[in-house]
């Protein structure tokens, strides 16, 4: 395991959670709905809560995948660092979409803190949710 992954762990930003499993298709349903606003926004050219709406999708993917392993985050930032340990570093998962998470997480923070966004990033991240909710929906 890397030392990100254990302090991970230390802090308790990543910790057990013995229902994880139970929830993780309403995790997936959550990202589904999730993906579908975020669709309906980019067709009214609202690219800000496209762009937030998008990465709460793939969070929620994110967040099935942690579920399956009976594990729950207490950081958007160790949530990445469990997918890569449990899922990248296994070939369970690209490493491309471990990097538009983070993208998208980044992008987000711009367009919810800063009222930074694009259409342009907000399609791209847009796309990449729904890569993102496919792969999840068949490792779950």
């Amino acid at each position: 395991m890397s030392l990100e992954h254990d302090e991970c762990f230390q802090k308790q930003k990543i910790r057990k959670f013995n229902r994880g499993a139970l929830l993780a298709k309403k995790e997936l349903k959550t990202a589904e709905s999730d993906l579908k606003r975020a669709k309906t926004t980019f067709a009214q050219k609202d690219y800000k809560w496209t762009t937030i709406q998008a990465y709460y999708s793939m969070f929620h993917s994110a967040r099935a995948l942690l579920y399956k392993k009976n594990l729950r985050e207490r950081s958007h930032h160790c949530l990445a660092v469990a997918i890569k340990e449990l899922y990248v570093t296994k070939k369970l998962l690209d490493y491309r979409l471990l990097e538009a998470l983070e993208r998208a997480k980044v992008l987000r923070e711009n367009a919810d803190y800063y009222d930074r966004f694009s259409e342009e990033s907000a399609d791209q991240i847009l796309n990449k949710a729904q890569d993102f909710l496919k792969v999840a929906k068949e490792l779950v």
